[in-house]
């Protein structure tokens, strides 16, 4: 008997896209070991590669760059399919929706800072929503919404500023064309 062999074909955008997702990958396990002040409280640094993606390459890779991140990163933490895990693909499926819709907004008023605060506001919705519905289905959870909308606020605009300082850097001649889809 043989042993049969399977052969993926691959593209070097392939490869980029694995290498944002592992950058991603990599600031996420580096948030998750800083202490936050306030539960379900993070920067979300790992979005600045998800704006860079979407912004270069379009929604499609930016959702791949975003899911696989939230899935291996679970793997590697530990995390796959505990409620962090449903509340971290939550977030993620509302943020990657919302930025699928502003990036047909004007680019003239509307860039990586404007798209990183509604990605943050919507993973705070999609996140409280599914602690409603299915955690802790309680209307005192309302009392959390300035915080959490303050920190999206603070955060999104933070990682917007980092997106749009590197998607404005000069080219370096290295960087992959942009692709549609």
């Amino acid at each position: 008997m043989t042993a049969s062999i399977i052969k993926l074909e691959t593209t070097a955008t392939d490869h980029h896209i694995a290498r944002m997702a592992a950058l991603a990958m990599g600031l996420s396990m580096l948030e998750a070991a800083i202490p936050s002040p306030l539960p379900g409280v993070k920067p979300g640094l790992a979005n600045i590669f998800t704006l860079i993606v979407l912004t270069r390459y379009g929604w499609r890779m930016a959702a791949w760059v975003s899911l696989l991140r939230v899935l291996a990163g679970s793997l590697l933490m530990g995390s796959f399919l505990t409620p962090g895990f449903f509340l971290s693909v939550s977030g993620a499926l509302c943020s990657i929706t919302i930025l699928g819709i502003s990036q047909y907004l004007p680019a003239r008023w509307f860039g990586p800072v404007t798209h990183s605060i509604f990605g943050a506001f919507a993973h705070v919705a999609g996140q409280l929503l599914l602690v409603y519905f299915w955690l802790i289905p309680h209307t005192g959870l309302a009392y959390l919404i300035p915080i959490f909308a303050t920190a999206a606020l603070l955060f999104g605009t933070v990682n917007g500023l980092i997106a749009a300082h590197y998607l404005n850097a000069p080219n370096t001649g290295s960087e992959t064309p942009k692709l549609t889809g």
